[in-house]
């Protein structure tokens, strides 16, 4: 993997990320392929849409299909169908959440499935193997999320073990000397400026291809994570891109980019169309709420709740300048709610088709700003 950076804006950043699946413009933002699949979504239309990579994840890929089918279809790639990179998470964060049901140790985190109760250990060793089988472009470390609020003294140890499994990790990764995928560590330290700190410092010591910044959108204030950003932004390498996980609402992307983020994933634009929640943009031009020193403003775009009563007659697209299919085949907003309250699934689709495309046109926009 290789990055490099073409433009930046004060702390903003525009480059590009070559991997051995394609290059990416950055900053981007990720379609989520939990489990192999955006749902709803066929490949090629995500790829329509301008997605230059997805997001799958380690721990439910493990437990269903399983490795022995995706080592047998040559890899997640060939599998899914989709010829683009693909990012694999380490799957601690899914194992974390499911509280009583694992336990953790410094070998790693023993779980029941949720599938069907049967026990498994994630070790950072295990953790790395699995996203080899996948064949990712770029693998994430296995790291301790901890809960939002957390106290110091458990975020602080977190940090610790997030330390020396990092290390392990990237022992692990090493074996394979003619591996073209990317290693990220992930910073981890709550809301507390010193653990973020401290942890950025042992990362980067151990080295990696690029930094994440892990365990923020877990219910903290906006300002909260935006502090944490610039917490660390100042010492991770320039040269190395930085990618905050699980980020987030339009506003929340917007900010980040300001504060030098490369790179995104969030379930939003795809959960919230499967219930109807559609964006719109209101003003394309976000020069004004780019150069602006204040934080979460929205008035840049909408949600609309398509399913309301008032939508029933608007036979108007979604939005009169959207390229996605969805606007641009002309379905209506007033259609779009009908197939929503009979739930036809097609319904979900037109949605999820619309959000997506807002999304990767927002990352398109900041691209040009950056570079302007």
């Amino acid at each position: 993997m290789q990055f490099s950076l073409i433009a930046t804006k004060n702390k903003a950043r525009r480059g590009i990320l070559e991997t051995a699946h394609g290059s990416i413009q950055t900053p981007f933002f990720m379609s989520i392929a939990t489990m192999g699949a955006v749902r709803t979504m066929r490949m090629e239309q995500v790829q329509a849409l301008g997605a230059e990579i997805i997001l799958a994840n380690t721990y439910h890929l493990w437990l269903r299909p399983g490795l022995s089918v995706i080592q047998q279809a040559g890899s997640l790639h060939q599998l899914i169908r989709w010829d683009g990179p693909i990012l694999t998470d380490s799957g601690g964060y899914q194992v974390f959440s499911l509280a009583k049901r694992r336990k953790i140790t410094e070998e790693g985190v023993r779980f029941q499935s949720h599938w069907d109760g049967t026990e498994h250990l994630l070790t950072p060793e295990k953790s790395i193997q699995i996203q080899r089988v996948f064949g990712s472009d770029i693998c994430m470390v296995l790291d301790e999320c901890v809960a939002y609020p957390s106290d110091y003294a458990t975020a602080a140890l977190a940090v610790e073990r997030t330390t020396r499994w990092a290390k392990r990790c990237k022992e692990e990764f090493l074996k394979n000397t003619s591996n073209a995928s990317a290693l990220f560590g992930i910073v981890q330290g709550s809301t507390y400026p010193a653990l973020r700190c401290k942890s950025a410092q042992e990362l980067i010591e151990i080295g990696f291809d690029g930094f994440a910044l892990g365990g923020l959108a877990v219910g903290e204030p906006a300002e909260s994570m935006y502090r944490m950003i610039e917490e660390v932004e100042g010492m991770l390498p320039q040269e190395k891109p930085r990618y905050l996980m699980g980020v987030g609402r339009p506003e929340n992307i917007l900010e980040a980019v300001k504060r030098g983020i490369d790179m995104f994933d969030c379930v939003i634009p795809t959960r919230n169309a499967r219930h109807g929640i559609l964006y719109i943009w209101k003003e394309r031009n976000l020069s004004p709420w780019f150069l602006k020193t204040a934080t979460q403003n929205t008035s840049w775009y909408k949600a609309l709740h398509i399913t309301n009563e008032r939508n029933k007659n608007a036979h108007k697209k979604i939005d009169e300048q959207c390229s996605c299919s969805t606007c641009s085949h002309g379905y209506s907003q007033a259609f779009i709610r009908h197939l929503f309250q009979i739930n036809e699934p097609l319904a979900m689709q037109l949605a999820t088709t619309h959000n997506l495309r807002f999304y990767i046109e927002l990352m398109e926009t900041l691209q040009k700003l950056i570079q302007a």
